[in-house]
């Protein structure tokens, strides 16, 4: 099984800056539903091998509090699991702004089919590292958001921090775009 899992909160997603590729750490909170998320984990069926993650340390740091309070293994960073590149508007703020606003901060963002390429990458990868086990990759927001959709064939649904979202492994043999 394979299972994304959205790292915790960050100062920055607080004040909904855009974070992107900045590498933001966990705050207080962030830590504490890094520890609330194990804690629903742990009595999943079947339960997690393996805990691998983005290398921004937001994600690593609920990665390595997921995989201590779980006992299991903390495997590796995958770069290609990183945060979708907000460009020249990374650290603005969305608060309050209107969709033709959010969409001009977005003009120098990273292209979501690449973000999605990146991460089915990363996926086939882990699947063929790790057979037979069941690993949680820990990463963010837009890239599971983009990832999951396109696997699904729906619209990106918002990733709340420190939520687990499954990976339907048989859509990973769809050749990708």
């Amino acid at each position: 099984m394979l299972a994304f899992m959205r790292h915790g909160e960050t100062d920055w997603n607080r004040a909904q800056r855009l974070q992107g590729g900045s590498d933001i750490p966990l705050n207080r909170t962030g830590r504490a539903q890094a520890v609330e998320a194990a804690e629903r984990m742990r009595g999943m069926d079947p339960g997690w091998d393996l805990v691998v993650t983005s290398p921004l340390v937001r994600a690593r740091e609920t990665g390595q509090i997921v995989a201590r309070e779980l006992g299991v293994e903390l495997g590796g960073t995958y770069p290609g699991l990183v945060e979708r590149s907000f460009g020249p508007s990374e650290g603005l703020s969305i608060e309050g702004i209107t969709p033709t606003e959010y969409d001009r901060l977005l003009e120098g963002a990273e292209l979501e089919h690449l973000v999605v390429d990146r991460a089915l990458a990363v996926l086939h990868q882990v699947k063929r590292e790790f057979p037979q086990r069941n690993v949680l990759l820990v990463a963010h927001g837009a890239l599971i958001r983009f990832t999951v959709a396109h696997l699904q064939d729906t619209e990106p649904v918002r990733v709340k921090n420190a939520e687990v979202v499954p990976v339907d492994e048989g859509l990973l043999s769809v050749p990708t775009a």
